[in-house]
Formats: structure tokens, sequence, C-alpha cells
């Protein structure tokens, strides 16, 4: 039996990204199949704090535990989709994706519509945790690759959902099955992951969450973005027609450097080297991507594993006007005096808001906010809240909280897990009910450290202008378990001299004193003229931790910025 053709053109295929993160634009499934051709429409659902709460679901009702936002978008668009010929491809199933299959035959039914479903399973390790070394996880589940995906479209699905797969696998997967690449073709698959990488986090690939977004005519709705990728695994990225935003090379490097590690970006499929990425613009809204090479994949698969860490509660003081260190001071004696029972953790943070001859309340005000954390929800909920408030008449001057008192939730601690290849299974369910095992990748690589490459001559020294360093240097940041990641990256090839030897990791411990004590590591990625920062601890166990006010670091880079450096006046 031939394989379905998945675009009409055998020298490129056109996939779209209409989600970025479960809760992104409920409209961009409908944007993207309304605004322009597509082949594939991808829906990455799942993050590192999504699987806790799919987790949570499922706790409650063994037959959740995918994303319900999905099924609500299909069932305004699978019409639309079919009627255009564009396949549906997304990681909304989570932690069931048999389930959500389920579900979308069902509204296939209801709505008397012809579609061939198919999904991809083998991710959930939680069975297994134990005998596998991975301890008595919530959740546990390998990260898996794309060959799940082209094995379901080969097969002629019309939609594919998956657990978790690599957010790239979701255009790996379809652009294997139509140019028929092999298990072994590395730098082809290779370019699809960065492409992959790309646009999985939709409209920062257009426009959204970028440094200079100052310099942007229209980013009051981004569209999403597109990959045209070809046969040898190069790409072009660009958005529909019309839609708001751009695509330029800067948009698509600041996602480019978004939480990734070194130079070599392991997958399941294959080990993708950041630096041979090469990025060109190609006219308004299309950026090339090309000279991407790939490496054999590692033996280990690496496992998302969610457990539930305890309780936690917080109460934040309104300090006003005068002495604020002196009343932070006080409230902090008193409420750690008051208490009953210490929790195991209790962890305070003032945060100077206030400023001097303030013109209104708010601005004369600072915040002190505690933090609490046990495995006994007793100990941080109204036994810890309830002392808050019992300081209201017997502590400072112009006392206030934001919040009553409340009991304690349930928070989430993410650990990164990793197992042999050849203990996970990766299941392909057909539209026929045919199971088809993916085998892992015959030939694999341990992972090893890039040595540092060449830097370039330095600039010589010259009059400067101390200057926050984002007036050159653009950056993204953001969370991978308890680390944060900083990517910055300049625009030319003198702003390129002068970071390389400036922003070293001491340079960048100054400037960001939190990261002080803190292991930093530094890559760097010449061709893209740009430097990732690897801040170990600094999220604590993981977002759903919330160790500090930005959990998930994404303003991490934008503080870097604002932070003033002695810059060249030539660069400015």
């Amino acid at each position: 039996m031939t394989a379905p053709t998945l675009a009409a053109d055998p020298e490129v295929i056109r996939i779209g990204n209409c989600s970025g993160f479960y809760g992104d634009r409920a409209s961009a499934m409908r944007e993207m199949l309304e605004g322009g051709h597509l082949d594939v429409l991808t829906g990455d659902y799942l993050a590192e704090l999504t699987m806790l709460i799919l987790g949570r679901d499922r706790m409650k009702d063994p037959d959740l535990g995918y994303a319900k936002t999905f099924l609500r978008q299909l069932e305004d668009c699978l019409g639309l989709a079919l009627e255009r010929g564009v396949r549906i491809v997304a990681n909304a199933g989570g932690l069931n994706p048999a389930g959500l299959a389920g579900r979308v035959r069902e509204l296939v039914d209801r709505l008397g519509l012809s579609a061939r479903v198919a999904h991809v399973e083998g991710d959930d390790l939680l069975a297994r945790a134990g005998e596998l070394g991975l301890g008595s996880p919530l959740t546990a589940n390998a990260y898996l690759g794309g060959w799940g995906i082209a094995e379901c479209l080969r097969a002629g699905a019309d939609v594919v959902v998956t657990g978790r797969v690599t957010d790239a696998a979701l255009v790996v997967g379809p652009a294997a099955a139509h140019f028929g690449w092999g298990r072994d073709d590395f730098d082809a698959l290779a370019g699809a992951v960065v492409a992959g990488h790309v646009i999985e986090c939709g409209t920062q690939a257009t426009g959204g969450n970028f440094a200079f977004f100052t310099e942007l005519e229209d980013l009051d709705r981004p569209g999403f973005p597109i990959a045209e990728v070809r046969r040898d695994g190069s790409s072009v990225i660009t958005k529909h027609a019309g839609t708001g935003g751009v695509v330029t090379v800067d948009t698509v490097a600041a996602q480019l450097m978004y939480e990734i590690q070194g130079a070599r970006y392991a997958g399941p499929d294959v080990t993708t080297r950041l630096d041979s990425i090469r990025l060109a613009a190609q006219g308004p809204d299309r950026v090339l991507i090309e000279g991407v090479t790939g490496e054999a994949p590692p033996p280990r698969l690496k496992v998302s594993l969610n457990t539930l860490g305890g309780f936690r509660n917080e109460m934040t003081f309104v300090l006003t006007g005068l002495d604020i260190e002196a009343k932070a001071d006080l409230a902090r004696r008193q409420l750690e005096r008051w208490l009953p029972e210490h929790p195991a953790e209790l962890d305070w943070t003032l945060v100077r808001s206030d400023r001097p001859d303030a013109e209104t309340e708010e601005q004369a005000s600072a915040l002190l906010r505690c933090v609490v954390r046990d495995p006994d929800p007793k100990r941080v909920g109204r036994a810890f809240s309830n002392v808050a408030v019992e300081l209201a008449l017997a502590s400072y001057p112009g006392f206030t909280l934001t919040s009553p008192p409340g009991n304690g939730s349930p928070y989430g601690v993410f650990t990164p897990g990793y197992v042999d290849a050849t203990a996970v299974t990766q299941v392909a369910v057909l539209p026929d009910g045919g199971r088809v095992e993916i085998e892992s990748s015959s030939r694999t690589t341990e992972l090893a450290e890039v040595p540092e490459p060449e830097l370039p001559e330095p600039l010589p020294r010259t009059e400067t202008r101390c200057l926050p360093l984002g007036t050159v240097v653009a950056a993204r940041s953001g969370d991978k378990g308890g680390n944060a990641n900083i990517g910055v990256w300049v625009r030319t090839d003198e702003q390129w001299r002068w970071l390389a030897h400036t922003l070293t990791v001491d340079e960048l411990r100054r400037l960001l004193p939190e990261t002080a004590k803190l292991t930093v590591t530094r890559h760097v990625l010449p061709n893209l003229r740009a430097l990732n920062f690897v801040v170990e601890g600094l999220l604590g166990q993981g977002v759903a931790y919330q160790a500090r006010f930005d959990p998930q670091a994404k303003g991490l880079g934008e503080w870097l910025r604002s932070r003033h450096v002695d810059i060249p006046v030539e660069l400015l």
C-alpha cells in the first residue's frame, strides 16, 4: 500500500503551529486553517508544569489527563481541516493519549464527519517507575521522538494525538513521513528539530516576548509561525500573509535561544548541533535556516518526573512609608515567634517597590512575602495564615495584608530522570487499531560537551558609556526544572567581539547577584553571535515549587538587560 501524500510539493512540507502551551489562544487553530495554505497543523500543549496539572486531573478522574481545550478547538475546526486536507498533530494527549483519541473519535461521529484518528503511546512509565529506578512519582513520562507520529501519518491518519513527545517531534514526524527519511538521516532530522524548536512556542517566533519589541510595527495580535521544511532538512520560517507580528532573523534567533543548554541539543531521534545553524533573511517575514548538522542520539531518554512535594502557603505584608526595613524586621520576628509550630521551610522576601516622597500610597509601599512549605497541610494552613492576621493590631504602623487567611495548597516537584532507550517501547496505534512498535535508534552516541570555540578578537579599548546592557544585547530566558537559562545575542560582528569577552560568568554573577552562589555555565554559539548561560538551582525544585516570584525565569533575561555596563560608544 502506498503511503498517502502529506503535501502536494514533494520537496517542501508546510507545517504550522497553533499552540505554544496549554491555555494559548483558543482561536489560533481556526486562524491558521483559514489564513492560508498548510499541509500539517501542530499544537504543543505540554510543559513540565502541565504534566503535573494533568496528573492531578487524572487523580480525580482516571479518564482525564489530556488537554481538554484541544477537544473544544477540534470541535470548531475539524471539519475545516478535513475540507482543506490539513493533518492535525498535537501532543494534547498528555498522560492519556488513548483516552483523548477515543474522545476525538466520539467527536467525529457526533459531527457526522469521516476522519481517521491515531495516537502514539508508550511514554508513560509510571507503572514501571520503581523497577526503572525512578522512585515513586505522580507522573513519569519519557520524551519520545517523531517516528511514531510518522508511522501514524503514513497509515493515513487525519488526526494524530500523542503523549509526552519532544516539542520538536511534532515537526520531525510529519517531515520524516513526507520525505521518507531514514533513522540515520541525522542532518535532515536535526534540521527538522531546529524548525520544530522555532515554531513550538507559537508566537514567540513572530515577535512575542521579543527583547527589541519596540522596533516592531504591529504586535497587537501576532500571527502563529509556519515552517516550510525541505527535503534536506533546511527550512524557511514564515507566517500567513496579513497576520500581525513579524518573522526576522532576530525573532527566529530569539526562539532558538529559548530553553536550550549547550551546543549539543539532545533528543530521542538525533542530537542537533546548535553551533551549526545558519540564519538568513529571504524577504519579508521569511527566514532561512540551513547548514544544520546532526549526530546519533544518546543511548538514554529523558524522563519527566513529577512528585507531590508537600503543601505550600504564603502571606504578603504591605509596608508603607518610612522605616521599611525596620517594619519588615518586626513582622518577621513576630510571626516566627507567634507560630505554634514552625513549618519545614519558611522563606522571606522583601520587595522594595517603594520610592521616597511618593505621589501615591502604592508607590510608597513595599511588599514582604512569607512562603511556607511542609509535608503536613495543617502546619501551613490556618495555623500559619491566621497568625499573620493576628499581628494586625500588634505590629508595625500601617499594617495590612494583600489577602485574607487561607489553607495551603499542594505543590509539585519536577525532576528529570533518564532511562535506557531500549527500556521504552513507543507504539503507534493506527486508525484501523493496528499497533506498530517503534524501535529505539540502533545508533547512539554518548552526549559530550563541545569544547568552547575560539573567541573573536576583542575590540580595542575605546571610549565607553555606562548604559543598560539591553541597549545592544537581546535576551530570552526560561526554565528547565530547577535550572534557569539565559540566552543573549547581538546583531553585528563588532558587537559580538565585545559581548564574547565582556559577559563572562563572573560578570553575569556581578550583574545578577541572585546567581552569585550558584553554579553557572556559559556556552558559546558564534554562528548565532550568542551566549547561553545555565544557572543551576535558581528555581529550586521547579516551577510548581515557586522558589521565587518569577518561578519560570521568564523575566530573568530582561533583568539582565536592564543592568548597566560600560558599552563602547562605537557600538551604540
